[in-house]
């Protein structure tokens, strides 16, 4: 059983993100449209950061790949975005 670790959003935060992500569940498109986007995925950042002991740790990167194996254990196909990364680094 993995630990909690939870992030406090506002009801606008929460709206601007559920919308976004609608966009990229309908549409495969992961780009922001408005600082509002951007300032909810920064909100989540920070609590983030604030929060996990991983990413100090030397084993960071291990514990990164581990950890998306773990969540990703069962999921059939490609999700959606898949490959967007590389195609978009410069984007967001």
């Amino acid at each position: 059983m993995s630990n909690q670790v939870n992030i406090n959003l506002s009801e606008d935060e929460a709206l601007v993100l559920f919308g976004f992500f609608a966009r990229f569940e309908e549409k495969n498109e992961f780009r922001r449209r408005s600082n509002a986007e951007f300032l909810a995925f920064m909100r989540i950042s920070e609590q983030l950061e604030s929060t996990l002991v991983a990413p100090l740790q030397s084993t960071y990167q291990e514990q990164l790949q581990a950890a998306q194996v773990r969540l990703a254990a069962g999921y059939k196909g490609s999700a959606p975005g898949v490959g967007l990364a590389s195609e978009n680094a410069g984007d967001a």
